[in-house]
């Protein structure tokens, strides 16, 4: 996980896209959440740089924004 950490950060330092392992990490879920939000929609924007899926970092800083609650209660906003 601290290697995670340390790709993630020395990624934001130069290069903003990060692969599914370090965007999971840079938003606090597993990777494999990240797969299914892809299949299933709901999650970060991504982007497919060949065969390779890509997160920028920006994109998953307004999505993680986008899911601001003020309860538990709160559905959020509707799309």
């Amino acid at each position: 996980m601290d290697d995670e950490a340390t790709r993630a950060a020395r990624a934001k330092k130069g290069s903003p896209f990060l692969n599914t392992a370090q965007a999971a990490f840079y938003v606090g879920l597993s990777a494999r959440t990240l797969e299914k939000m892809r299949l299933t929609g709901g999650g970060p924007r991504f982007r497919k740089h060949g065969r390779y899926v890509r997160y920028h970092i920006d994109d998953l800083d307004a999505w993680s924004l986008g899911e601001q609650r003020v309860s538990t209660s709160d559905a959020g906003e509707t799309p």
